[in-house]
C-alpha cells in the first residue's frame, strides 16, 4: 500500500471517529453534526493553516538582502524540484528547528529558527531545507493540517461527551449509561492521537527520503538530525502542542510529563538517521 493510500485511510479514520462521537452524543443527527464539524475544521485549516503557524512561531519574513545564504539555498533547491519559491521566515525560537506550511506549493512558506542558524552549518541547513521543501512537494502540509484540525474536533466532541456524562445531559440512553459515554470521551482523543501520530510519522520518513534524493546525498540531513535530536531535548521551545508535528524535530522532546509526549508524532531520530546513511533512500 502506498503512503498516499495509507494517509487517505488514516484521514478517513479520523473523520469516522468524529462522526461516531457525534452519533453517541446526538444519534443520527449527531453523526451529521460531526461530519459538518469535520468539514468545517478541514476547510478552515486549508485556508488559514499557514497564517496560524507563522503567527504561532512569532516568525518574520526575511529578504535575500537580510539572509542571502538562506535564499540562495532555497532558490537552488526549488529549481531542482521544479517548484515555486516559497516565502522564507525566521522564528526567534532559540531551539534549532524548522517547519513548512501552506495549502499548496503556490502558497507555501518555510520557517527556520534562529537556533538552527546558530547551531548548524549551512550545508546541514541545506539538508533541513530540502526536507521542508519535500513536505511542500509531497503535499504533506495540507494532510497534516487537516489531520490536526479533525483531531482537534474529536477532542472537542469528546469533551462535550465527558460533560454530558458527568452532568447528565444528552439523550436518555446517555444518562442511563454515563460510564460508556465517559469511556468514549477518554478513548476518542487517544485514538485520534494514535492516527495523527501514524500520519505524521509516514510523512517524516517520506520527506527524509525525498530530501536525500533531491540533493543526491543523505549525509547533510543525517548530520542535521543528529544535532537536532540532541539539542531539541536540551533547549526549550515555546511551541503549541498542536503545532509540534509540523516541525522537522519534535520541539517538545525536552518537556517530560507533557501530555503531547504521550504520542510521539515523529519517528525515532536514530532510525531516520540510519535510513539516510544506509542508502535505502536511493
Amino acid at each position: 500500500m502506498t503512503n498516499t493510500l495509507k494517509t487517505a485511510g488514516l484521514l478517513a479514520g479520523l473523520g469516522g471517529l468524529l462522526m461516531i462521537i457525534g452519533g453517541l452524543l446526538g444519534g443520527s443527527g449527531g453523526v451529521m453534526v460531526g461530519f459538518v464539524i469535520g468539514l468545517a475544521m478541514a476547510g478552515f485549516s486549508y485556508w488559514q493553516s499557514d497564517k496560524l503557524a507563522i503567527r504561532s512561531a512569532h516568525a518574520q519574513e526575511v529578504s535575500a538582502a537580510q539572509m542571502p545564504q538562506y535564499h540562495a539555498i532555497m532558490a537552488e533547491l526549488t529549481s531542482k524540484a521544479g517548484l515555486p519559491m516559497p516565502r522564507l521566515f525566521v522564528s526567534p525560537n532559540p531551539q534549532p528547528n524548522a517547519f513548512a506550511t501552506g495549502r499548496n506549493p503556490q502558497h507555501a512558506a518555510v520557517c527556520i529558527t534562529e537556533g538552527l542558524v546558530q547551531h548548524l552549518s549551512w550545508d546541514e541547513i541545506r539538508g533541513v531545507l530540502a526536507h521542508e521543501l519535500s513536505h511542500i512537494r509531497n503535499r504533506d502540509i495540507l494532510i497534516g493540517s487537516v489531520a490536526a484540525a479533525v483531531a482537534m474536533g474529536i477532542t472537542f466532541a469528546a469533551t462535550m461527551a465527558r460533560f454530558s456524562a458527568i452532568f447528565g445531559g444528552g439523550r436518555d440512553r446517555d444518562r442511563e449509561n454515563p460510564i460508556a459515554l465517559l469511556a468514549v470521551a477518554i478513548l476518542g482523543p487517544i485514538a485520534a492521537g494514535l492516527l495523527q501520530m501514524a500520519i505524521s510519522r509516514t510523512r517524516e520518513y517520506r520527506a527524509d527520503r525525498t530530501a536525500a534524493q533531491l540533493i543526491g546525498d543523505g549525509e547533510p540531513l543525517a548530520r542535521a538530525l543528529e544535532k537536532l535530536g540532541l539539542l531539541s531535548g536540551r533547549i526549550p521551545a515555546d511551541v503549541r502542542p498542536e503545532q509540534a508535528s509540523a516541525y522537522i524535530a519534535n520541539p517538545l522532546a525536552g518537556q517530560r510529563g507533557n501530555f503531547a509526549n504521550l504520542f510521539a508524532t515523529h519517528p525515532p531520530m536514530d532510525d531516520r538517521i540510519r535510513r539516510l546513511r544506509d542508502g535505502s533512500w536511493r
